[in-house]
């Protein structure tokens, strides 16, 4: 997969594994909906939740954006992120998560419903904004006849 495909994979997708470094322990992952703005990843959660405390410590994290189809392929994207508070831009990107998960866009009417949910959680944006990917081609086995023809390499990170 080239750098269009990959980007491409990432604008057609919407669930990732959200990965940052927690403060002890072992890093953490959440699966998260998201959407794009141009290049930019939007991700939507609370400022008390992790995702947020984490960006603030430290804003390296990933994303490993899913297929929802059987057998999965998937592309880790590593980014830079910030958390963004503007009330306007939560809102519109609450409206937009809840499309894509409604799998229709929102009607204009439930905006102030939207926007009373993100004032009462406290809801900001992280925005990610890409700098490298990691794409292993997927390999599969349907059926015993594929076991001969299976095969692995290793990968490495590349530009986004």
């Amino acid at each position: 997969m080239d750098a269009s495909g990959r980007r491409d994979f990432v604008k057609s997708h919407r669930t990732a594994v959200f990965g940052y470094q927690r403060k002890a322990h072992g890093p953490a992952m959440s699966i998260v909906y998201y959407v794009m703005d141009g290049d930019d990843i939007l991700v939507s959660t609370m400022a008390a939740r992790g995702k947020a405390g984490a960006v603030r410590r430290d804003s390296k994290v990933s994303l490993c954006v899913l297929d929802e189809q059987w057998p999965p392929t998937y592309v880790v994207v590593y980014c830079e992120a910030t958390v963004e508070r503007e009330e306007t831009a939560v809102v519109d990107l609450m409206m937009r998560i809840a499309g894509v998960m409604a799998g229709n866009p929102m009607p204009e009417a439930v905006r102030p419903m939207v926007a009373e949910g993100a004032k009462r959680e406290d809801r900001v944006v992280l925005r990610l904004r890409p700098y490298a990917t990691f794409y292993t081609p997927p390999r599969h086995v349907n059926s015993p006849a594929d076991l001969p023809t299976l095969t692995h390499e290793t990968s490495a990170s590349i530009p986004w």
